[in-house]
């Protein structure tokens, strides 16, 4: 799967889908923060598990742009 990642200022979210024990997918966001520094990143995970990994991409991609709607500039 190739890397999402979607930007805003200084953070950047990529997103990723593993696969659970049980055969499901669980969609990440990694977001990390870019100012200059030694990168620091904080690792979210999309609460529900998913069929397939399309539909977890997309979970984690609705996760990324609620956290990055969230940050205030």
């Amino acid at each position: 799967m190739e890397d999402t990642t979607y930007t805003k200022g200084i953070y950047t979210a990529t997103l990723d889908v593993r696969a659970t024990e049980d055969g499901k997918f669980q969609g990440l966001v990694s977001l990390s923060r870019d100012d200059g520094e030694q990168p620091d990143a904080t690792l979210y995970e999309v609460e529900a598990l998913s069929e397939n990994e399309r539909e977890a991409l997309d979970e984690a991609r609705a996760l990324a742009h609620r956290i990055l709607g969230e940050i205030e500039l």
